[in-house]
């Protein structure tokens, strides 16, 4: 979690509000019990937080938040999951047929900051999550 902190502590612009929005997430991965996170730096490309359930061993994440660095003063976020891990009763995700890892997923793109798409992000993570720890998938 240093990485993720000094990550955190090194964005300094923040043009589209997004900030806030990842730290939001990033909390309702570190407030589960099961979870894990790996973070992964390619500065210029993405800053990646994937969440893993200790129960999981069929894939290597429940849910991967990247940061889009192609622009430092332009974040923002793809966050994406296994296509059968999760509804999307909205329809606000891109479905990318295999696109996650080799399977099917869903990616919901936050390029603002928009607490309504925040709010039912963070309720699909919460959604992975279970699936997760119930060992489907």
């Amino acid at each position: 979690m240093d990485q993720v902190q000094e990550f955190i502590d090194n964005w300094k612009q923040d043009d589209l509000g997004i900030k806030p929005i990842f730290i939001s997430l990033l909390g309702e991965l570190t407030n589960k019990e099961a979870a894990e996170i790996e973070f992964h730096a390619r500065p210029s490309i993405t800053y990646s937080l994937r969440g893993i359930h200790k129960k999981q061993t069929d894939r290597p994440l429940f849910v991967m938040i990247d940061v889009i660095d192609d622009d430092p003063t332009q974040r923002w976020l793809s966050v994406c999951f296994f296509g059968d891990t999760i509804a999307d009763p909205e329809e606000l995700g891109d479905l990318i047929p295999g696109g996650l890892l080799g399977s099917d997923g869903y990616c919901f793109d936050i390029t603002e900051a928009d607490e309504s798409l925040r709010q039912y992000v963070g309720s699909r993570i919460q959604e992975a999550y279970r699936h997760a720890g119930n060992g489907a998938g």
